[in-house]
């Protein structure tokens, strides 16, 4: 007379493994039958090595209601180790749904950011006067959603000497899944700057960008116009800070920056104009993107 157990299979389709491979293979080990059958919804009925469907029930069992049964019931180390594995990876696939679906209501709920910093200052160059969206108020204005949502944002930061600044925006989901976003730039040697406020204007900066990037953020037109003797962000060129993450995103993408220069029609990537930085930007991140793909097709 063959036992039968009666184990759910959606668990393992979610993480990706062939379910019914995988829990044939780990109930041939389990020596009992289980009895908490009548819990489980979507369940199939594995008689001996054979695995085939039977009616839904309610309820159902995840890779750790195996790993207690299996303990239970005495099976060896190999069934218990596939089963550690099984739940890691099944706690690894809820977590990522728990962060996307909390990313995608934040994002719903996040108000629209405000410009409320402004730049005014006359050079030889002329007049620049420009408005612009602070960390501060991004984060005044991001942080009670995300925490609504059981998101958090944190950063890490890597200043060597004499070499670039990178900081690395990470938005982190209460059930243990996060993504980041890094980008690299020089200290900004503008204006009188000593070299800690040089360090720290990079590090703010790249923060702002960082978590914009992270979250998909756009900040809103600046609402005060134009006036005749304004340089306006089509005439004016991009920062040095902004100059940096381009040549960066250059050599990621293995181009050479005079091949990159005509491309954009310009002399020299500090001539970016401000209003061309994103879609620039952009466009080297897709290129970056394509060629790790291209990359890893190769080594299939």
């Amino acid at each position: 007379m063959s036992t039968e157990r009666i184990i759910d299979t959606d668990a393992f389709v979610q993480i990706g493994q062939p379910a019914n491979a995988v829990v044939a293979e780990v109930a041939k080990k389990i020596n009992k039958p289980y009895e908490g059958a009548a819990a489980m919804s979507a369940p199939a009925v594995i008689d001996n090595q054979n695995v085939t469907s039977t009616t839904p029930i309610r309820g159902s069992m995840t890779p750790m209601d195996m790993l207690n049964h299996a303990v239970e019931t005495g099976a060896n180390i190999e069934t218990l180790t596939k089963l550690m594995d099984l739940q890691d990876r099944w706690e690894k696939n809820q977590a990522r749904k728990a962060f996307e679906a909390a990313m995608s209501a934040a994002k719903a709920e996040i108000p629209e950011i405000k410009k409320s910093r402004k730049v005014d200052f006359t050079s030889g160059k002329g007049r620049t006067n420009y408005q612009y969206e602070d960390l501060a108020g991004i984060m005044s204005a991001v942080a009670p959603v995300l925490s609504k949502h059981g998101l958090h944002v944190r950063y890490r930061t890597a200043a060597e000497p004499n070499m670039p600044i990178s900081v690395t925006c990470i938005i982190s989901h209460s059930m243990g899944h996060s993504e980041e976003n890094t980008l690299t730039a020089g200290r900004d040697d503008s204006g009188n700057k000593n070299s800690i406020q040089a360090i720290g204007s990079t590090v703010t900066y790249l923060q702002r960008y960082t978590l914009k990037a992270v979250l998909g953020l756009a900040a809103a037109a600046d609402d005060d116009g134009s006036t005749a003797d304004q340089t306006t962000d089509e005439a004016k060129p991009i920062t040095e800070a902004q100059a940096s993450v381009i040549r960066e995103l250059i050599e990621q993408g293995e181009l050479e920056t005079p091949t990159f220069c005509d491309h954009w029609k310009v002399e020299a990537v500090t001539d970016i104009p401000m209003d061309k930085f994103n879609e620039v930007v952009g466009s080297l991140r897709r290129r970056v993107a394509w060629l790790k793909q291209q990359k890893s097709e190769s080594a299939a």
